[in-house]
């Protein structure tokens, strides 16, 4: 059996009885100072404990959310009309999506991208509109052609005045002519305008009239516009409240428009048959744009390849001026993957300066097409998105971020101008790890501290003290 005197033999711990120690001032001053040097030591290692360090690196994209990505999108563009405003996608794998809708909000706007109404609904377009078969026969004008001079005055004499806005290089006006005149001699013998007085047929040539055409927002040639006596104020700065016809554009078909207008005037004379409600006029009369700008909003999902958001003038049945189209917008809004909240990057104060500063580097920036550029001007943007993912030690993602680069600038074109914005996605992504220490560690170090710091204050502590007795011994050596 082992004796206790053999176990205490391994002591690391032994004891000096207390009689033969001796304090002094220096001692207690250095222990102090150990002490002190301790707690601020161990404060250091704790904070350093509790903070999170990060790593960046490069690595090829791991994406987990599939092949689309989701593209957010709020813009203005003062001088295109919702009537035609048209947001097409394309891509390289050959996907071409023209006037998509479903996920698109249209909003009108002035020149100073005030809305200045609800949401604009273009309804049912066709994909096909009839202009009849009357381009042989011998053609009779019965149309009555206005002026600046004398539009106000003959929208404020006849309760119903249907105006077609055309330009004679147009090839759909042309279309139209046959069909537009031959109605107005019917609707004329019909309706005779000085007997009956309740509607007239009119036309206006927007390359003559072109302030006129300007001031009721006419951006698509032809335009039957609807106008309701005492619903258009003539005020160069109002919004001006008609309709505008979508429908097919034969003789029959415009004449049933114009006769379904009258006929309610005639039964209720009193309103001026504000509206008509029959199905036949909801889906070819549409209210018309109040202000020539719109404001587009909405989402898409795009497909991770290089592509393009485009927005543009666009009708299957309209013609446009190229040389008249103002494409200047204001992007208020455009960024990449699902929106993270403002709040998010407050909760990640750690990871904040490598995140939030490029998701929306396009935001509140404007693109004006200045007049001393010249007609016919795209402006472009070139987009280059980088993903940007925060993880954990573990591989457990807290956060996903798309950021772009962006470089924009203007380009002359011989064909319709255009809003582009050409997106690209790389195929690496930035991984920014947390790397937290272990407990072990800290426990380390702390030991450490606490041993190295008594340790050297012990060594310091014998220097000063055999100093101090050297010095005695030399001070008596000389006394004797």
């Amino acid at each position: 059996m082992i004796s206790p005197r053999k176990i205490k033999s391994v002591d690391f711990y032994r004891k000096i009885p207390r009689d033969l120690t001796e304090a002094s001032l220096s001692g207690a001053g250095l222990s102090i100072v150990a002490a002190l040097s301790m707690l601020l030591l161990f404060g250091m290692e704790l904070s350093s404990y509790l903070t999170v360090s990060t790593t960046t690196s490069i690595i090829i994209d791991r994406s987990s959310d599939g092949d689309f990505l989701r593209m957010d999108f709020n813009i203005s563009f003062p001088s295109l009309s919702c009537e035609f405003a048209s947001v097409d996608v394309s891509d390289v794998l050959g996907t071409n999506r023209l006037n998509v809708t479903k996920t698109i909000r249209k909003f009108s706007i002035d020149s100073n991208l005030r809305p200045t109404g609800s949401e604009f609904h273009s309804g049912e377009v066709l994909s096909h509109v009839n202009h009849g078969d009357e381009t042989g026969e011998e053609l009779v004008e019965g149309s009555v052609a206005l002026s600046a001079r004398n539009f106000d005055t003959f929208l404020h004499q006849y309760p119903i005045s249907v105006v077609n806005f055309y330009a004679p290089w147009c090839y759909w006006c042309n279309l139209l002519k046959p069909s537009w005149e031959k109605a107005a001699n019917q609707i004329k013998e019909r309706y005779d305008p000085e007997m009956d007085g309740r509607v007239i047929l009119a036309k206006v040539d927007c390359t003559q009239e072109v302030d006129l055409c300007r001031r009721n927002h006419i951006q698509g040639y032809p335009s039957i516009r609807i106008f309701r006596k005492g619903s258009d104020l003539g005020d160069d700065n109002a919004h001006h409240d008609h309709e505008s016809y979508y429908g097919d554009r034969d003789t029959e078909s415009l004449v049933k428009m114009v006769i379904g207008l009258v006929e309610p005037i005639h039964l209720e004379p009193q309103k001026l048959a504000l509206e008509d409600k029959s199905d036949n006029a909801s889906k070819t009369l549409k209210k018309a744009p109040s202000t020539g700008g719109c404001r587009i909003e909405g989402y898409m999902r795009v497909k991770k390849v290089p592509g393009n958001l485009m927005v543009s003038a666009r009708s299957e049945s309209h013609s446009f001026d190229s040389s008249q189209m103002n494409m200047s917008h204001v992007v208020n809004h455009l960024s990449f993957g699902r929106r993270i909240l403002p709040g998010t990057f407050a909760d990640l104060k750690r990871v904040a300066p490598y995140l939030g500063g490029s998701h929306n580097r396009l935001d509140d920036r404007s693109f004006i097409n200045q007049h001393d550029i010249g007609p016919n001007v795209t402006i472009e943007h070139y987009l280059q998105i980088v993903k940007t993912e925060v993880s954990k030690s573990n591989g457990h993602a807290m956060i996903e971020e798309y950021e772009y680069t962006a470089h924009s600038s203007v380009a002359h074109s011989y064909y319709l101008p255009v809003a582009k914005f050409h997106f690209e996605l790389s195929p690496m992504q930035v991984l920014i790890t947390e790397n937290s220490k272990s407990f072990s560690h800290f426990i380390t170090n702390v030991c450490a501290i606490i041993g190295g710091v008594f340790t050297v204050a012990g060594i310091l502590d014998s220097i000063f003290h055999q100093t101090m007795t050297l010095m005695k011994k030399i001070e008596l050596g000389k006394n004797f």
